[in-house]
């Protein structure tokens, strides 16, 4: 299998097909990551300009930890020190750094939309790491992929995600990815933080925290983005804790095998219980190991040998 498109900008943009070649190509180069020597000259001669103008940890790290393993050169753009400080746009900033001859852009922006304009005017690969409010595709494949390991077929599956999810791109790549999997969707949190649609085929909006959670395979918690004024949303953080947190009565009631997953970073004690991650009720450092393999899998696919 292949895949043809040059960019990675939405999980909208790709098949139920496409999903699966990714993760199965991740699966692949998970297995370097378990080796004394980790790293594969895939990508050597390749050059990747990481470009984050947000704060990030995971995700950062893992494009780069991933570039490092298969021998790409990496350019990482400290914005706080770059011409951006100065005025300069990012379509001038995008060219001024494709006159250099990149193979692939790296962009996470506070702005939504930002992946999809770089996609446009540059030849160079463009991969969204998260857009504003709109999505994290990469996110939403390594999520998949954490799922996969242990469940066998996710259109057998309810996953419920809870939190603030209308700020959430985790939350809309993940819905858009899930679905086209056949996922039975459950969402909930406060209602000023969930997104205005009606219920569809595959998502419901859940009436409770135990409406959402009994006897869900899945547990996806979100944070609140108070970069994104989730504060402004909600009465407080105490009220917020009393009404969303996943606690371990909630969870009790959730499938014995459950999954619970969150994107990170995590407040503990206010999404959720602190005692539900120091006794390894979840999957989140699996999904922090995974991202590593599911970006090399992107860059691979969309600048490996094939594409020569």
């Amino acid at each position: 299998m292949s895949f043809d498109k040059k960019d990675l900008i939405s999980i909208n943009d790709l098949t139920k097909s496409d999903i699966y070649y990714f993760i199965e190509t991740a699966k692949e180069f998970k297995k370097i990551s378990l080796k004394d020597i980790k790293k594969v000259p895939t990508l050597r001669g390749k050059t990747v300009v990481n470009l984050f103008y947000e704060p990030s940890t995971r995700t950062r790290s893992s494009f780069e930890i991933a570039q490092k393993r298969l021998s790409a050169d990496s350019l990482n753009i400290s914005i706080s020190q770059s011409s951006v400080t100065k005025g300069e746009s990012l379509k001038d900033t995008i060219l001024n750094l494709e006159s250099m001859k990149p193979d692939a852009f790296i962009v996470r922006h506070h702005e939504s939309g930002a992946s999809y304009f770089i996609s446009k005017i540059t030849k160079a690969s463009t991969i969204n790491a998260g857009d504003g409010m709109n999505e994290h595709p990469t996110q939403c494949l390594l999520d998949i992929m954490t799922i996969m390991e242990e469940k066998s077929d996710i259109g057998s599956l309810k996953v419920a995600i809870i939190g603030d999810i209308y700020h959430s791109r985790v939350a809309r790549s993940n819905i858009y990815g899930l679905s086209k999997l056949g996922a039975e969707i459950y969402l909930y949190g406060p209602y000023s933080l969930l997104p205005r649609f009606k219920d569809s085929r595959n998502v419901k909006i859940a009436r409770s925290m135990e409406e959402a959670v009994k006897n869900a395979d899945v547990i996806i918690m979100l944070r609140i983005q108070k970069e994104r004024a989730s504060y402004y949303f909600i009465p407080s953080i105490e009220e917020y804790r009393n009404f969303f947190k996943l606690t371990p009565n909630l969870l009790s009631l959730a499938s014995k095998d459950v999954i619970v997953l969150h994107p990170g970073p995590v407040n503990r004690d206010v999404e959720i219980a602190g005692s539900i991650i120091n006794e390894n009720k979840t999957r989140i450092l699996k999904q922090v190991e995974n991202g590593v393999a599911v970006r090399m899998a992107c860059l691979y696919i969309l600048l490996g040998v094939q594409k020569n």
